[in-house]
């Protein structure tokens, strides 16, 4: 099974996102019609969608695609992990169209001014309560944000995580011995997986060349069965087509084996959600 652990759909018609503005490319409408020739041209079995605005009705509307999409198999959604009736709305999530499909939640922790947001005992108590109705979290985080997220990834063994982007990793030369000293300190939690995904926006000149590092300590400090492939479209397309980036991906992964090369573009994703469970 190949799988896209990461994308994105929305409708401007139904609701503006405002970090799409001065974009003319993210600017726009894009559905999972829009998605379908890239995968079926790259055999994508199965994809993760996941939330692109701290609203709950978008979980529901995209539970629903995932009931009616072939290829939507898992839905990582937001919720109010601070709110008090947390369980009850994960519950009504489940309850309706698609709500099987809800595996995960995530919280854009980067639109966050605190960069110990996930230190906060409210937040804890709603990462162990989302991990009580089985979901992973996602871990959407800047570089002043990750030092938090391992906090919380070590002191919270109970919770999964999937930590998106890498992290969001700096291309300089200071700032990436300080993400690859985070990245050893999550190798030694079983309970968190990395998405080699979103980094061809963060990037100059040659992606390979400038990525080859992150994916060289990636590799070596939690292995192909703890990475997970995604393309983040279609934030991607500032940078490359879907095609390039998937092409990039495994360009970077190409002295693996074949199962760990499955393990990365497709198993570790499917395991981690339980897509196909």
């Amino acid at each position: 099974m190949r799988v896209d652990a990461h994308h994105h759909v929305w409708d401007l018609a139904v609701r503006d996102l405002p970090w799409t503005r001065g974009s003319p490319v993210l600017h726009r409408t894009y559905t999972a019609d829009d998605l379908r020739p890239a995968l079926l041209r790259n055999a994508i079995d199965a994809t993760v969608v996941v939330q692109t605005c701290a609203v709950a009705q978008e979980t529901a509307e995209l539970l629903a695609l995932a009931a009616d999409d072939p290829h939507t198999r898992a839905v990582v959604g937001w919720a109010d992990l601070t709110g008090p009736a947390l369980a009850d709305r994960l519950a009504a999530l489940r309850e309706g169209p698609g709500g099987r499909a809800l595996v995960g939640l995530r919280h854009p922790v980067t639109d966050e001014a605190d960069p110990d947001w996930l230190d906060r005992s409210e937040v804890r108590r709603g990462l162990r309560a989302a991990a009580d109705a089985g979901l992973v979290h996602d871990l959407l985080v800047r570089p002043d944000q990750l030092h938090a997220a391992v906090r919380a990834v070590r002191e919270l063994p109970e919770v999964r995580f999937v930590l998106d982007h890498a992290g969001n990793p700096v291309t300089d030369p200071d700032a990436f011995a300080v993400w690859a000293g985070h990245m050893a300190a999550l190798s030694v939690c079983p309970n968190v997986a990395v998405k080699l995904s979103g980094l061809v926006t963060r990037t100059t000149g040659d992606p390979v060349r400038a990525l080859r590092p992150f994916t060289d300590v990636l590799l070596s400090a939690l292995g192909p069965r703890r990475l997970m492939y995604g393309s983040d479209w279609p934030v991607c397309l500032l940078a490359a087509g879907y095609d390039e980036v998937l092409a990039l991906a495994e360009t970077l992964t190409a002295g693996l084996g074949t199962e760990e090369r499955e393990a990365v573009f497709g198993t570790t994703a499917a395991r981690w959600y339980g897509i196909g469970a």
